[in-house]
């Protein structure tokens, strides 16, 4: 049994995640409570992620959590607002990136789009979320290395160069062991891998605010690639 695999009822972390997520959707429609789909959508998955976690604690992790059950509030307050400002940075840096530069010399074209050569300079786990190697893959999640650089040689999972030749894959990508359906497609049309997970792990605009990796977990494949293919620079 591992981390990810619930020890009573065989059910993983990603998908106990999913359905106290629907869960609390559901409780702050029926209340009332006013909020945006996106907003709607990050409060159940924050929600769902941290009622998950919990359940792969060990006793003695549980009753040390439980210790602080007066500063649950004050804790989940700054939780979210450490995560509220840490986004804020980072799109601030992005768009001071993004802005127009000097053009480039003339016969000479840029190398790579300005975001591009952001994404280039920050660190992985700045932006990328959660992300493993191989090792960690095959001992966690079951995925052979041999399988994992097939699906690498045939562009079917999204690999993030790390340090020199060291490749690190981000785990939300995974369902069931296997890269979502639709990647491939995806980095057809936004051939630089740092570009497409940027893209695929974050709300788009070209698909009115839902995040298109949820969206191909969903086998919602053909509505990304389109929203893709808009948003490639090439």
């Amino acid at each position: 049994m591992t981390r990810f695999q619930n020890q009573t009822d065989g059910i993983s972390q990603e998908a106990l995640a999913g359905l106290v997520a629907e869960a609390v959707q559901q409780a702050l429609v029926q209340h009332g409570i006013a909020m945006d789909p996106q907003a709607l959508a990050s409060a159940g998955a924050i929600a769902g992620s941290v009622a998950a976690a919990l359940t792969f604690l060990s006793q003695a992790q549980l009753l040390a959590v439980d210790a602080f059950r007066g500063e649950w509030t004050a804790l989940a307050t700054d939780f979210v607002q450490s995560i509220a400002g840490k986004a804020t940075r980072r799109d601030a840096a992005i768009v001071a990136v993004d802005e127009p530069t000097t053009a480039a010399e003339p016969g000479k074209v840029a190398s790579h789009p300005p975001g591009e050569r952001m994404l280039q300079s920050m660190l992985i786990e700045d932006w990328a979320g959660e992300v493993a190697g191989s090792t960690y893959l095959e001992e966690k999640f079951r995925i052979p290395r041999s399988t994992l650089h097939r699906w690498q040689r045939r562009g079917e999972v999204i690999a993030l160069r790390k340090g020199g030749r060291k490749h690190v894959f981000p785990l939300a990508q995974f369902v069931d062991g296997r890269p979502a359906t639709g990647i491939s497609e995806v980095l057809s049309a936004i051939a630089n891998p740092r570009l497409a997970w940027f893209w695929l792990n974050r709300a788009a605009p070209e698909l009115g605010g839902r995040i298109p990796i949820d969206m191909l977990k969903q086998d919602m494949v053909q509505q990304v690639v389109l929203a893709a293919r808009d948003f490639s620079p090439v």
